[in-house]
């Protein structure tokens, strides 16, 4: 029986209009409503629905078709429904502590409808907030009741003009003076400003600003969080010796105000300093329970690792949308046909259906994995706060850096190609900005860059590899951890002996297959990258050097293709559990093995190279094996999109609409967002199909 919303006559599950989009729905291999019971549990869905029919019946989140809101409209409309937000009180603040799963879907609802929102509501909440409470201690929760009063606005404060990435390069300080039991804040010069940062443009009262820590006799302690009132929260005018403002407008996101500050001798009180990694005391000794300063720098910066696994499922959310748009318009627009007289539609073809379907499977994976991705770094955290300071913590929390690390990149690496294949698969209708892809496209855009630049983060990830390797050889240390994403690695020399042995597209189609041959390929990547690194060591490179030589062909693809197995891995265990609905393992079977046959035909030059494939059938196997994936999948694939799709309202997409009334939804945005129909009579006169154009033929 299908779950009802206490009192209402609604169901959960409302059935969808019938419509164009009828007959795929009516072949599916599967209920729609089960999958999404199965993926999600009824309380999550019951919680969805209720923020989506809420934001829908508020006018303050009312879409303005046609009306085209300036900067300082949107940032203030904005900052307005963040307020309402938290009116709703659709997430506590013991929610957002206990309830991880609570958390996920709250964001991925916001996201869904407009991600400066949720970014905005997020940043001042998950990334102000839990850098507070995961970094302070007792004196500074004071802060995290006026987080969710609204009585500051806060935001975080990491980044410099001139350094990003490099956070050990930071250059604001923080000189503490013991005569006044004050920390002095200071910006040396512009390039020290804090820059790029969100809610500090208009909105952000406070901030949580990361200096270099100097004691009494000039000593730095390194990188440390401070908490600095940038705003006066009554008139919002800056605070003496702050310089704040916004930057700008961006390339998405613009209801988001980000800013720069500068600090010219601003003091602070000592309490002020986030001391759960490290304090001064009154008189200016330095204290820390921590003897590596690594490990310190790495718990302090804990809400990096939380930005990083949200922007995955930031990245994830875009893609499902994108691929809701475009599959939906698949099965509507009908082109060309058999006869002249019966035209077909789009998904029906083979190019369509490879361009897209791979898209929908990936946004299936990605988003289990970012589910567990996310739970895994709660569970670290909450080892942190109980002031767990074991060996496996430490490991955990290097795992989950790891994993964040190169996490972000393959999800908004996928997100910005998938989103670019569904604009251009829906043709010059895509192209509208009404249609929204556009819009997903520049949003998801900075999601490659903030919390650490893509490339760069693969770093990350490759060191990590590397390094356990190295402790092998050097020591016999065992290769796993406790989330077990590298245990395989135990195997490695036997790994390496493999080679393909399916001799037809037949024997690819279960996921196992591809996952043994990603094995396979981490560790060639890995035995490769730690050759040349060696190599490059013994021609003379210093470490800096070496490892500046083996990203390109070598460490980069390394990381992404380990990121890429632990995916595949984690949903292939999900899709293969006992726990899987008989009347769902088949549909989830195909997801986890096209995702998987798809994302390993992106390395078949080095699978050739290193000899694990060899002869033509063994490529030719794989290729056969997606098209056959993506042709049992289409008649699936409405179906599919129904589960992740959010209600119209929300999905904001003429051409995406749920009914399938492709071209009657396209005409009436249009007319709407050109407002033609204030033009006058003669409007009348052409929707009756009278030549009005036509009739003004020139006199002779």
């Amino acid at each position: 029986m299908v779950p009802t919303l206490e009192g209402s006559p609604d169901p959960l599950f409302p059935d969808f209009p019938r419509g164009p989009l009828h007959a795929y729905r009516a072949r599916a291999s599967f209920s729609w409503k089960e999958l999404s019971l199965f993926l999600e549990g009824e309380d999550m869905l019951r919680y969805k629905k209720s923020i989506f029919s809420a934001l829908e019946s508020d006018p303050l989140f009312a879409r303005p078709h046609g009306a085209h809101l300036s900067l300082e409209k949107y940032r203030e409309l904005n900052f307005l429904r963040c307020r309402r937000i938290f009116e709703y009180d659709f997430l506590s603040a013991e929610d957002m502590f206990r309830s991880p799963l609570k958390v996920l879907m709250f964001s991925n609802c916001l996201g869904m409808y407009d991600w400066s929102l949720a970014t905005k509501y997020f940043l001042h909440t998950m990334v102000f907030g839990s850098a507070i409470y995961n970094s302070g201690s007792e004196r500074h929760f004071e802060y995290i009741q006026k987080v969710f009063s609204m009585e500051i606005f806060g935001c975080f404060a990491l980044t410099e003009v001139s350094h990003g990435s490099n956070t050990k390069a930071i250059r604001t300080t923080a000189h503490y003076d013991p005569a006044t039991e004050e920390f002095i804040i200071h910006s040396p010069d512009f390039e020290a400003a804090k820059f790029w940062v969100g809610n500090m443009g208009k909105t952000a009262t406070h901030a949580v600003v990361f200096a270099q820590l100097y004691v009494p006799g000039g000593q730095c302690h390194g990188l440390h969080p401070f908490v600095v009132q940038i705003r006066d929260p009554k008139t919002l005018l800056p605070m003496p010796g702050v310089m704040v403002g916004d930057m700008g407008k961006k390339l998405g996101q613009n209801g988001l105000d980000n800013g720069f500050a500068m600090f010219h001798q601003v003091r602070i009180p000592r309490q002020n300093l986030l001391n759960r990694n490290g304090d001064v005391t009154p008189d200016g000794t330095y204290l820390s329970p921590f003897k590596d300063v690594r490990e310190r720098l790495g718990a302090s910066l804990g809400s990096l690792s939380l930005g990083r696994v949200s922007i995955i499922g930031m990245s994830i959310v875009n893609l499902q949308l994108a691929v809701s748009i475009a599959l939906r318009f698949s099965a509507t627009r009908r082109q060309f046909g058999p006869t002249q007289e019966e035209e077909i539609p789009v998904l029906e073809y083979q190019l369509q259906q490879w361009r897209l379907l791979p898209y929908l499977a990936a946004a299936y994976a990605l988003y289990h994995f970012s589910k567990s991705l996310f739970l895994d770094l709660v569970e670290q955290q909450q080892g942190l706060l109980g002031g767990d300071r074991s060996a496996r913590q430490a490991e955990l929390g290097h795992e989950i850096h790891a994993l964040a690390s190169a996490g972000k990149p393959l999800a908004s690496w996928t997100a910005q190609q998938g989103i670019q294949e569904c604009r251009e698969a829906c043709g010059g209708h895509g192209y509208l900005a009404m249609n929204r892809l556009g819009v997903l496209r520049d949003d998801n855009d900075p999601n490659c860059t903030y919390e650490g630049d893509n490339n760069v983060l693969l770093l990350q990830t490759s060191n990590y590899l590397l390094g356990l390797l190295a402790r092998r050889f050097q020591g016999g240390a065992r290769l796993q951890s406790p989330l077990r994403t590298v245990d395989f690695l135990e195997a490695y020399p036997d790994i390496l002996g493999q080679r393909f042995t399916g001799s037809s597209f037949a024997d690819c189609l279960d996921s196992a297959v591809p996952l043994a041959a990603y094995k396979w390929l981490v560790c060639y990547l890995l035995r490769e990258s730690y050759q040349k690194l060696i190599q490059e060591k013994r021609s003379g490179s210093n470490d800096f050097e070496a490892r500046n030589n083996c990203q390109v062909y070598y460490c980069r693809s390394l990381a992404l293709a380990f990121m890429e197995l632990t995916v595949v891995q984690r949903f292939h265990e999900h899709t293969h559990q006992p726990g899987v609905p008989p009347s769902l393992r088949a549909v989830l079977g195909r997801l986890s093995a096209l995702y998987a046959l798809w994302s390993l035909s992106r390395h078949t030059a080095v699978l050739y190279q290193g000899g694990y494939f060899s002869g033509p059938q063994a490529g030719k196997a794989v290729e056969s094996a997606i098209l056959t994936l993506c042709s049992q999948l289409k008649d699936d694939a409405v179906a599919l999109v129904d589960v992740i799709a959010p209600p119209d309202f929300v999905l904001d997409s003429p051409i995406g609409r749920a009914d399938g009334e492709l071209y009657k939804n396209l005409w009436g945005t249009v007319l709407q967002e050109s407002s033609v129909l204030e033009r006058g009579s003669w409007w009348a006169e052409f929707s009756h199909n009278k030549p009005v154009i036509g009739s003004l033929k020139p006199k002779l």
